[in-house]
């Protein structure tokens, strides 16, 4: 499909005011953080429930927000996730159709400029100053990285921290048994460093310095609004932290890495709050999948503890990352705070879609949603704001694969999970499951509600045909 690219909306005469998203009154755009964590699961945070890992500034963050307990990642792994939040599209409509797995450093392809429109590319032709710092995943050539997707800035590295020469086993993502070159560390397009074992463990807190200089940067010099992604690469294998954070966390490596990201967080809080900007900030958590729940011997060789997956350490949801059938892979914690706008100490539970973060922080920013492709993310703002009888704009929410092929479905109060098969088990008939009493997916109640079942299975069928004809999902 041949296009005009969206950023004929820089064209557009620039303010630091815009209309609200319900389009009347003149306001200050906000600025916006989204705070983008890596496998972090569902009650990985105190404030979502972990006994063993501590999380201060992100309770902190949610008794001054919202919690959103159901709020689905797009999908069950890394990239397709990514591709599909920072688009607002279903992970299997990416790259007109194509969809996007995994990216590897042999990987040749990534998310295509000329047909997809991202999320910092609306906010710059806003107005806004646009940076990434963390993990990318996206493409690591220069055509794919994140200053061609509308990042002014870009700090990070592109693909995950466990993707380099010590990973050489698993043939069957590395062409021949090849090993991987040591990871880049890029600023702009432009590698600066090839990192070692002990540069990973340094990088989470240069990215959280280099962030709130972008901050600082916007406010003090630019002076315009910004759009911050951070993308933290400590919690994703290998659990690596700067050295004097380990053996704080009572869950091992894995929760210190957690830990040290919630340090993060803090600093970040207290950046905009020296700034005096903390009131005209949208600050958004949630993570692109869900937890490890398996051990990895691949891993384990590798990194030894910093790959030791737990596997006695119990989630409230079933399974983990890797899937999209179970909530454990696409069910992850989010808060949401915006003084003034968002109520403190509020949890919604309405079932919404990393995507809706799209469509909402352009409406809020004053932009337009393209309108020459199909968008799935909805306006979340009346739930953000705790308006009354406010609802999930979704019918429902979907758990496809990457390129297609759907495995779940949320329907209200209830999970189907379709028949097929999977590595997690062979069905030959759909599961149910009433996520308000069974929220670990354990007891099938298929049978004592047929009529819900064939009410999912209708809207399962029309969203798949829906995604293979490129049409809008019915909601």
């Amino acid at each position: 499909m041949n296009r005009i690219k969206y950023v004929i909306l820089a064209s557009v005469m620039i303010s630091l005011t815009s209309l609200s998203a319900y389009g009347k009154e003149p306001v200050k755009q906000p600025n916006i953080i989204h705070i983008l964590a890596d496998d972090v699961g569902y009650d990985d945070l105190s404030c979502f429930g972990s006994k063993d890992i501590s999380t201060p500034s992100l309770d902190e963050l949610a008794a001054k927000g919202m919690k959103f307990t159901s709020f689905y990642a797009p999908h069950g792994t890394c990239t397709p996730s990514r591709a599909a939040l920072i688009t607002g599209r279903y992970a299997p409509r990416i790259n007109e159709g194509q969809g996007l797995y995994v990216l590897f450093p042999h990987s040749k392809h990534g998310l295509e400029d000329e047909m997809e429109t991202t999320i910092a590319e609306l906010l710059k032709a806003q107005g806004y100053t646009t940076g990434l710092y963390g993990k990318w995943h996206l493409g690591h050539l220069p055509q794919y990285l994140p200053c061609v997707h509308g990042f002014d800035e870009f700090l990070g590295i592109p693909y995950p921290n466990d993707h380099g020469p010590e990973r050489i086993g698993n043939s069957g993502w590395r062409p021949n048994g090849v090993s991987d070159p040591a990871i880049p560390l890029i600023e702009q397009a432009q590698v600066i460093k090839r990192c070692d074992n002990n540069d990973l463990a340094e990088l989470p807190a240069l990215f959280t310095r280099e962030a709130c200089k972008f901050i600082y940067r916007s406010v003090k010099e630019d002076k315009k609004p910004f759009y911050l992604q951070y993308a933290n690469i400590e919690t994703h294998t290998p659990w690596f932290v700067p050295k004097g954070f380990e053996g704080q966390s009572k869950a091992a490596a894995f929760g210190d890495a957690v830990e040290y990201l919630d340090r993060s967080v803090g600093i970040i809080m207290n950046t905009l709050k020296r700034l005096g900007i903390e009131n005209n900030t949208i600050i958004v958590f949630s993570s692109d999948n869900g937890p490890l729940v398996h051990r990895d011997e691949e891993l384990e060789n590798c990194y030894g503890k910093f790959g030791f997956t737990n596997p006695e350490r119990k989630h409230v949801l079933r399974e983990g990352k890797y899937q999209e059938r179970y909530d454990g892979g696409i069910r992850v914690s989010c808060i949401m705070t915006w003084p003034g706008n968002i109520p403190a100490g509020a949890t919604c539970d309405e079932p919404i879609a990393a995507m809706d973060l799209f469509t909402t922080m352009a409406r809020i920013a004053g932009a337009d949603v393209p309108d020459d492709r199909v968008i799935d993310g909805k306006n979340i703002l009346p739930l953000m704001k705790g308006e009354k009888g406010a609802k999930s704009p979704h019918k429902a929410i979907y758990g496809f694969r990457a390129t297609g092929g759907l495995l779940s479905v949320r329907y209200k109060n209830w999970k189907l999970i379709l028949p097929g098969k999977h590595w997690t088990g062979e069905l030959t008939t759909p599961h149910l499951y009433d996520l308000s009493s069974d929220i670990g997916e354990t007891i099938n109640v298929a049978e004592q509600h047929p009529d819900v079942v064939k009410t999912i299975m209708r809207l399962a069928e029309d969203a798949n045909k829906a995604i293979e004809s490129n049409q809008p999902i019915e909601q």
